[in-house]
């Protein structure tokens, strides 16, 4: 059987390497002497000018690209720069929107304190609530080292807020007037006809109260007339505004009226108040 003769081959590496080597040595040939000169300059032509235009095309292109990212380096120093920015000026516009916030609140107070002048009191801000959107009960940062006694009477945005009904050294606690637990004597102030209201559940969602016993025989009671404590009320200092009615209905019994009160404070935004040092009772001795 006959042997096949072993064809010589050079290895693909190898190759390359020998023609980039002819390439280089022929353009080193062509840039320093007229070797090429003459019919050899077309063949020169057709093998050199593509390589070098070839050569000139990659280095363009990794110009243009090392430009686009420089550039692209410079607009993300940029955005990164103006996020920071960006996030500087929310916080500053936050801050300035609570600022406004609480000066808002601090003017309500400022004109309820005038309201009220004959009472001393001390303005205190929430610390604590139970869970839940509304403010049934909540805890103040004032105490019994401030003078702060079990009774007082809390106000906050135009009128009554609640009462206190537990004291610690440095914080109180406080059911508002719309917990389903609380009671006040009021009365319509245009009128003096007297009424229960209480706190109810199921309007404490809608930020309501329930009002009921009304004596409202001749029909002056209406929509829209302010509520305020009573002089009977045991544990509410008189003439504090409640709030307004927003609906009346007549009773079975035809005799009374009862209903809902608009409340004059803002019981799902409360932050700072005000707390009555004088007590009823104490009133009622002078």
């Amino acid at each position: 059987m006959r042997r096949r003769k072993a064809k010589f081959t050079i290895p693909s590496k190898y190759l390359l390497l020998l023609l980039t080597a002819l390439c280089v040595i022929v353009m080193a040939i062509t840039f320093t002497t007229d070797f090429f000169a003459g019919p050899l300059s077309s063949v020169a032509g057709f093998v050199i000018v593509p390589f070098q235009k070839g050569i000139s095309s990659v280095g363009s292109w990794l110009t243009d690209r090392s430009d686009e990212l420089g550039q692209l380096k410079d607009v993300l120093k940029e955005n990164k720069e103006l996020q920071a920015e960006i996030d500087r000026l929310t916080i500053e516009i936050n801050g300035l929107q609570q600022d406004r916030y609480e000066l808002s609140n601090l003017r309500d107070l400022y004109s309820l304190d005038n309201q009220y002048s004959d009472y001393e009191k001390i303005g205190a801000r929430v610390i604590g609530k139970d869970a839940g959107n509304w403010f049934n009960t909540f805890v103040l940062d004032k105490g019994e080292k401030d003078g702060i006694e079990v009774d007082m009477n809390v106000m906050a945005g135009s009128g009554l807020v609640g009462r206190v009904i537990d004291v610690g050294p440095n914080w109180c606690k406080v059911i508002s007037i719309i917990d389903d637990k609380s009671n006040v004597s009021g009365m319509i102030l245009s009128t003096s006809d007297r009424m229960i209201v209480s706190g109810d559940l199921e309007l404490m969602n809608g930020g309501m109260i329930r009002f009921s016993q009304l004596l409202n025989s001749e029909g002056t009671v209406k929509e829209g007339d302010k509520v305020v404590t009573s002089h009977i009320s045991n544990k509410f200092l008189p003439g504090i505004l409640i709030g307004y009615i927003g609906e009346i209905n007549s009773d079975e019994n035809n005799l009374t009226c009862s209903g809902t009160i608009i409340p004059a404070a803002d019981f799902e935004h409360l932050e700072e108040v005000l707390i009555i040092l004088t007590k009823k009772d104490q009133v009622d001795e002078e």
